[in-house]
């Protein structure tokens, strides 16, 4: 299967390398539907793996964009769609109990969640439901099959909280002062499969994203929602002074982050930070995208919000040493790729609604 939009030689290099490995096993993606799940998706489709994607298709953002992502898989041999939401329990125990054979040579991705900070200061009971609860249920539903123990699992950067004074983060910096609550259920979610590996076996590799970007983009992340407001000429709301600075990272360096976590089994616990390892203010973010789309930003400049954080950064030598992670995509190339897909696919699918 060919992707829709060109990848980095260094994403191609390593699904060459990959190939072997993944053909024939089957992964329970779940999440599988979203910006970082069907990416992929695709790539473990085209690595001749079986595929079978958990999503509930919510309206956290419009779900035509969701279906769109995955409207080239749904006739492939290869691929099983089950829109079902992972707090359900019961689900969550017959899909995999359905599955379970091919998976025990593969295993569970788990990138389903509920996404983003500010949201979950109104809704903490449904970030708790969702990201710690259905991280249990899929555990649980693994538990009864021994042979099915991997799973891979989608955490954040948002789990280091306010330490700027503590940067690069690294894996090792206590975690325990989460200040969101999808910071929090990020951390318990850790936790969670932390225990499972202790007490029944689990080899889980955690994976603590940095601001993922690329195309298919969620639309309600800045990139995207900067991108299409100054394309429009809409105004932009930035928080604060634009000093704030992330790490940004191109989708195709966090894909080959998570297909090497996939494989990896040399010991039974990891978390692992997968970032570019570059901080950009937000200032720098936005000359980038005016930059690209060739017109001013016209910015709305509002206070700072409770639970963002003044800056993310990653340090990488973990990944780059259990994982052979390298990132090769800096903001200043990423940005004007993502412009690029933002202009030429954006008119071929579904409206995104700001």
């Amino acid at each position: 299967m060919t992707t829709p939009y060109p990848i980095t030689n260094r994403l191609q290099d390593c699904l060459n390398h990959h190939q072997p490995w993944f053909s024939g096993k089957t992964f329970l993606v779940t999440g599988g539907a979203g910006f970082i799940g069907s990416h992929l998706v695709r790539h473990l489709l085209s690595m001749d793996a079986h595929v079978v994607v958990v999503d509930e298709f919510n309206d956290y953002y419009d779900p035509a964009i969701k279906r769109a992502n995955i409207a080239d898989f749904l006739n492939h041999p290869n691929f099983t769609l089950a829109e079902a939401d992972i707090r359900d329990a019961e689900a969550m125990m017959a899909l995999v109990a359905q599955h379970h054979q091919g998976l025990e040579r593969g295993g569970i991705v788990h990138l389903a969640a509920r996404a983003g900070v500010r949201p979950s200061l109104s809704e903490p009971r449904l970030y708790l439901d969702t990201n710690v609860s259905g991280t249990l249920n899929l555990l649980e539903a693994a538990r009864p099959f021994p042979k099915l123990r991997k799973f891979t699992f989608a955490s954040s950067s948002s789990v280091y909280g306010s330490a700027p004074d503590n940067v690069p983060f690294i894996e090792t910096q206590d975690v325990t002062s989460p200040i969101s609550p999808y910071a929090a259920t990020k951390v318990m979610g850790e936790e969670l499969l932390h225990t499972y590996s202790h007490l029944h076996g689990f080899q889980v590799v955690g994976l603590r994203f940095f601001t993922v970007y690329g195309a298919a983009q969620r639309p309600d992340l800045a990139i995207h929602k900067f991108t299409k407001r100054i394309a429009n000429g809409d105004t932009i709301p930035v928080y604060g002074d634009g000093s704030t600075r992330r790490d940004y990272t191109y989708i195709d360096d966090i894909q080959q982050g998570v297909l090497a976590a996939i494989r990896y089994d040399a010991t039974p616990y990891e978390l692992i930070n997968l970032g570019e390892s570059h901080t950009t203010t937000l200032a720098e973010l936005i000359e980038a995208i005016e930059n690209a789309v060739g017109k001013k930003a016209n910015i709305d400049r509002q206070d700072l919000q409770p639970g963002d954080v003044p800056i993310t950064y990653a340090n990488i030598d973990k990944a780059k040493r259990l994982l052979d992670y390298h990132p090769t995509t800096l903001i200043k190339d990423g940005i004007p790729k993502f412009v690029d897909w933002y202009n030429t696919y954006k008119q071929h699918t579904c409206a995104v609604t700001a």
